[in-house]
């Protein structure tokens, strides 16, 4: 009953429930501006991807921890796991920053 009940009072509203690391870890990366160099330019021509792709990883990858760098203090390096139709599953790595992302690598993801 309980739960009927909030979930009329959520309905409608923009809420989530990241309490998973992995949906805690994207809803931080994606929060956080992609700063746009040309090393990521390059990465991104070389897959023929463009940022509509990286907005889906953010929605949907998964977080790889164990190839990940997490300390206290940033900057820390994500390994986010995705698979695209066109490429197969890769390792997208991101550096985030206290105020910023960025794409570092694209590799075909490791079995």
């Amino acid at each position: 009953m309980g739960s009927l009940l909030l979930m009329f009072f959520l309905s409608g509203k923009k809420t989530s429930c990241d309490y998973g690391p992995n949906a805690r870890t994207l809803k931080f990366l994606k929060n956080k501006p992609l700063k746009i160099t040309q090393k990521t330019i390059d990465n991104l021509d070389k897959y023929r991807l463009d940022s509509t792709k990286i907005n889906q990883i953010f929605e949907s990858g998964d977080v790889n921890f164990s190839k990940s760098q997490i300390s206290q203090t940033l900057p820390n390096i994500y390994v986010l796991e995705f698979h695209i139709d066109s490429i197969g599953k890769h390792d997208f790595t991101f550096e985030a920053r206290k105020n910023s992302i960025r794409l570092i690598s694209i590799k075909p993801s490791s079995l």
